[in-house]
This record gives C-alpha cells, sequence and structure tokens, in this order.
C-alpha cells in the first residue's frame, strides 16, 4: 500500500512540474510554425532568435520556441570579423509563456578590446570587439573535411563551460580568453587539442 501511495505522489510531482510549451522549428526559410510540446521537467519554455551578419549584410535571421534548459538561455554574440552572429533568448517558467518572438539583439558599438582575427591563413589581423563582447576566441573549425582556422570576439557568456556546436557539415570548439589580444597561437593550439582529445577517448575507450 505504501508503494502504491508513493508511486502515485511521485507520478503527480512529475506532472505538476512539466511545462506545456510553443514549439517552432524553422526550416530553410528561416519561419515556422507553432505547435504545442510537453517538456521535460529539468526544462523551461524558451524562445530564440539568431540574427547573422557578413559586413553589413544579414544573412541570417531566425526565430525558434522550444523547451531548453536554464543554461541554454544565452543571449550574447559571436565575432569573427568577416561574419558576426547574435544570439537572443528568453525563458520562462509557465504553461506555453513564450508565445513571443524575442526581439533581435541590438548590434554594440566598440567596447575599446582588441582580438586577433583570421583573413585566410593570416591570423595576425586585430578586430575591434562590439557591445559585451569581453573574451577573445580561438577555433579550428572542420568544414566539410577542410581544417579552418577562425579567430574573434565573443561575449562571456557563450564562452561559460567551452562552448561548442555542430552543424550540417561544420563542426567547431570554441577556446576563449579574457585580455587583450591574448587568442595568439598558444591559444589556437590548445583548440587542437580540444579537438583531438574527443577523437583520442573514443579511440582508447570504446
Amino acid at each position: 500500500m505504501h508503494f502504491v501511495v508513493l508511486f502515485v505522489g511521485c507520478a503527480l510531482f512529475s506532472t505538476a512540474f512539466t511545462l506545456n510549451c510553443y514549439e517552432c522549428v524553422p526550416g530553410a526559410s528561416g519561419s515556422c510554425v507553432d505547435t504545442q510540446k510537453t517538456c521535460p521537467s529539468s526544462t523551461q519554455c524558451a524562445a530564440m532568435r539568431v540574427t547573422s551578419y557578413a559586413g553589413e549584410s544579414k544573412i541570417v535571421d531566425m526565430t525558434a520556441k522550444s523547451c531548453a534548459a536554464p543554461a541554454e538561455c544565452l543571449i550574447g554574440s559571436l565575432n569573427f570579423g568577416i561574419s558576426r552572429t547574435l544570439l537572443n533568448s528568453k525563458c520562462c517558467a509557465t504553461d506555453l509563456c513564450n508565445s513571443q518572438n524575442v526581439p533581435e539583439s541590438s548590434s554594440g558599438t566598440p567596447n575599446g578590446k582588441q582580438c586577433f582575427t583570421c583573413n585566410g591563413q593570416d591570423c595576425l589581423n586585430t578586430l575591434n570587439c562590439l557591445g559585451d563582447e569581453n573574451s577573445c576566441i580561438s577555433t579550428i573549425t572542420d568544414v566539410s573535411g577542410q581544417k579552418v582556422s577562425l579567430k574573434g570576439c565573443a561575449s562571456k557568456s557563450l564562452c561559460t563551460g567551452s562552448m561548442s556546436a555542430e552543424l550540417p557539415g561544420m563542426s567547431f570548439k570554441l577556446d576563449c580568453c579574457e585580455g587583450n589580444l591574448c587568442n595568439d597561437a598558444g591559444s589556437l593550439a590548445a583548440s587542437l587539442l580540444l579537438l583531438v582529445a574527443p577523437l583520442l577517448s573514443v579511440a582508447l575507450f570504446h
């Protein structure tokens, strides 16, 4: 009897702390249609917007809604000089609270910090960081089998926990540091280690 009561209590407790959220996964056009989804108890409702620029030209503007862990509710920008991506998100913890799209992040003005950036194989150019970009970044990106070095500026929020990303045909891990022009050749070597270490662990332990 006690087991039955405990089981029912746990089931009710779990149900009480799940959320119904809007889900909207953008297609190739960047637009999507809202549906409803029951989210796991450890997540919240989230609305996100990603915009990317090449120079002054906006090349990506996508909105999305879904369930998200609190750590995924990020606001910040990733600036490689040749391109800059801004992320704005809002999380909330009541049913269907992510009904509204979030606005685009402001572009920001130079904040006085400088980081190295790459132009082809030349990674000794300097970049003026914008807005809250208070960290320098380095990465070696695998684009369809080709290794490409990238450096630039990023918001500290995107560096927490060493952000990594995997997109179709492209993957990267960020190495972040603080201080002007701190993303020199040493930082790039650390990024290469971040890429190689997971491969070694798979080879050794699987």
